[in-house]
């Protein structure tokens, strides 16, 4: 199995999408990407929370439930880590990692929708203090550094890319600022640091295809929750028809036993894991 630092080290990106669950995990694995991330909301909503509510216990154990599912490397949506300070984001990375996480992200997203972003300061303290944890391992462990605020307000990108750099500069291993909304922001982003950025489509503004991403110097595509609102979407869509109508149309266009159980089937010997 390639390991999930090389991935970052190639000059083709790869794409790594989010399962919420044992059944998506082994869909996607299954369909031969090279590494899959969990979905903080995702995971929150189908368990029937609210995203940023999920006890520390209960996202350890998703962690762990995900990487049962699957030999491929699995990076966790850590949000802003089990608490506020550089040495709870220090405690976390420790026990994300401890579940067999290849990797995890920390944001700076504070969880208070009134004060939303860290102050630069302690964002790069926590990040640091993350580094710090990371290296210490006896595993590897690839820290992704998050930049929040164009989610919260931010219309300038100045002020994205300065945050980014000084997480690079603390030793964050991919760069990510969810929220860039055209190519030219992309590229700008991914020309103004030297470690691997991360972008995500699916969750805001326009997507693009892998070509152009790769030709705007991106190394990862992840999905965030796109895939789980997708599938809930169709669902839900399908549930209402049912509810407001009394017609049943839409619950017929559903994937067939067949097909479905076929991706979870156990790999034979001369299958790859």
């Amino acid at each position: 199995m390639t390991s999930f630092r090389a991935l970052h080290q190639t000059n083709t990106p790869f794409v790594i999408p989010n399962p919420w669950d044992l059944g998506s995990t082994r869909i996607l694995a299954a369909m031969g990407f090279p590494a899959l991330a969990t979905t903080s909301a995702g995971m929150a909503f189908s368990k029937g929370q609210i995203e940023g509510t999920t006890p520390p216990d209960q996202v350890l154990d998703h962690c762990r439930e995900i990487v049962s599912a699957t030999s491929l490397p699995v990076n966790a949506d850590l949000e802003r880590g089990f608490g506020d300070s550089p040495e709870s984001v220090a405690d976390t990375i420790r026990a994300a990692a401890a579940t067999g996480l290849a990797g995890g992200s920390i944001e700076d997203h504070t969880g208070d929708r009134a004060s939303p972003i860290f102050d630069k300061n302690l964002a790069i303290e926590r990040i640091a203090a993350a580094v710090e944890a990371a290296q210490a391992l006896p595993s590897d462990f690839v820290l992704t550094a998050r930049c929040e605020s164009l989610l919260w307000g931010e219309t300038n990108l100045d002020p994205v890319i300065e945050r980014l750099q000084a997480f690079e500069a603390a030793g964050a291993d991919v760069l990510y600022a969810p929220g860039l909304r055209d190519l030219d922001a992309i590229r700008t982003v991914c020309a103004s640091v030297s470690k691997p950025v991360n972008v995500v489509m699916g969750m805001a503004g326009r997507t693009f295809p892998l070509e152009q991403l790769a030709d705007a110097g991106v190394t990862r595509v992840s999905v965030g929750s796109a895939l789980f609102r997708v599938a809930y979407g169709a669902f839900i869509d399908a549930a209402r028809q049912v509810f407001d109508d009394g017609t049943f149309d839409k619950t017929a266009k559903g994937i067939g036993f067949a097909e479905l159980e076929a991706f979870f089937q156990p790999p034979t010997k001369d299958t790859p894991p």
